[in-house]
């Protein structure tokens, strides 16, 4: 198994080295070393900043495709609640539901019921008073990342559920069993996600079999083959959906937060604004908040990085589809699993050094070049900011010339010196005269 496996993943051939990618990444897990972009895998998040940000599109996301339907007898699409916001002409859920089994799948699933599902138990365990305020809501793969690599005080805020997406999918490969007569194993469940972080958290659980799901599909790739095979043209529309409004709106901000139930709740959007919030929350500034719902992506899923559709767009379309009002009914099994397989675990990747002495001299060492640097971030050196490159030095990533301010005081400097070595040696060693 690859430790650190990645959906987002940078062609080298595409890369210009123009350092957008760098400024943006929330984790500053990108370099620029020889012209070129560099991923520090141990702390990519996956949330997708890179491929908005690059212009030469070198920076992509890794899913699967509809040819993996084939390895299986009855495949099902779980639809995010993002999805529906793609398309234009749409006249309701149901038809973009139909039009979806014309892409080779066997039936559907809204991931919207397992939504419903979470903010029901999100009810329930808030009203027991048994959880850390303020509680932290976990469907987002790549803030549960962000929090194990630089918030590890909060992992305990974090509401221990798992996310909609892997509760529908076990759900959806019951109901297909029972209704086929086929074993688990023959059949496939995919996503149509608008998140690469969803397709990097599958590949982890499957690694370690604890994931209902078979694949994870981009919106985008979905969308396109959808407008090949001619959406609109759907002759009978089926009546597929049956997931209330509360479980759609998950796809924008603020839906799930306010079907927690949760008097005082705040929803962030935005992996920088998370970043300010959760570090306002360990700094013990918001605990009057009960309940947090954190997103990476600016409005919620539907500006993941894999969608189509301008997200304030996808928003309104969203709100004007999802009319059904059956919040209180129950789409997931009573015997349903709700709760984590697995824990999320501390990553120390932002250690400089698993000995806490040496680790103590780095640190040192570190404030006393980062003293020496400009404070411009600049990004000139290949690193994000003048901290960072004063990190990649003590790490032995850099060196201390890569700072063109320090190089330039440094050829200065021997320039100088320079000249006077060539004085020197001009210099007669004694009067002529005498």
């Amino acid at each position: 198994m690859d430790k650190y496996w990645h959906s987002v993943r940078l062609e080298r051939e595409s890369c210009q080295g123009c350092t957008n990618c760098l400024k943006s990444c929330p984790t500053q897990a990108i370099r620029v070393q020889g012209k070129k972009a560099k991923v520090l895998k141990d702390r990519c998040i996956d949330c997708g900043e890179c491929i908005r940000k690059c212009p030469y599109h070198a920076k992509k996301a890794y899913t699967s495709s509809l040819s993996e339907l084939e390895k299986f007898k009855y495949n099902v699409a779980l639809i995010a609640p993002a999805f529906y916001g793609q398309f234009s002409k749409a006249e309701s859920i149901d038809e973009i539901l139909t039009a979806v089994l014309k892409l080779g799948f066997d039936d559907v699933f809204e991931v919207a019921a397992g939504a419903q599902a979470v903010s029901k138990k999100t009810k329930e365990l808030l009203d027991s008073g048994e959880l850390l305020k303020p509680t932290i809501s976990s469907a987002c793969p790549a803030v549960m990342k962000l929090i194990a690599i630089m918030f590890p005080g909060l992992i305990g805020n974090i509401i221990p559920l798992k996310s909609p997406m892997e509760i529908s999918a076990a759900e959806a490969r019951r109901l297909a069993t029972e209704k086929t007569g086929l074993k688990p194993s023959e059949i496939g469940i995919f996503f149509i996600s608008p998140c690469a972080a969803k397709m990097t958290a599958v590949y982890d659980d499957a690694e370690n079999g604890h994931t209902e799901v078979d694949g994870v599909l981009s919106i985008k790739d979905v969308v396109l083959v959808m407008a090949q095979h001619g959406f609109g043209k759907v002759e009978e529309i089926k009546p597929l959906s049956s997931a209330g409004r509360s479980g759609v709106l998950w796809a924008t901000t603020g839906g799930e937060a306010e079907s927690s139930g949760a008097k005082k709740h705040i929803a962030v959007s935005g992996i920088q604004n998370v970043i300010k919030v959760l570090a306002d929350i360990d700094d013990d500034k918001l605990s009057d908040i009960e309940f947090v719902e954190v997103l990476a992506c600016d409005g919620g899923c539907v500006g993941g990085p894999l969608v189509m559709e301008n997200p304030f767009v996808a928003s309104s379309r969203i709100k004007r589809l999802c009319h059904v009002e059956n919040d209180d009914v129950d789409l997931i099994s009573k015997d349903a699993e709700l709760f984590w397989d697995r824990p999320i675990i501390y990553r120390p990747v932002m250690n400089l050094d698993s000995d806490r002495m040496e680790a103590m001299k780095k640190a040192i060492r570190l404030e006393a070049l980062y003293e020496q640097f400009p404070k411009l971030d600049c990004g000139s050196c290949g690193s994000p900011t003048c901290r960072a490159l004063a990190e990649d030095i003590v790490r032995g990533y850099a060196v201390e010339t890569d700072c063109v301010f320090l190089l330039r005081e440094r050829v200065r400097e021997l320039t100088r010196q320079m000249v006077e070595l060539e004085g020197k040696e001009h210099r007669p060693d004694s009067d002529p005269e005498e």
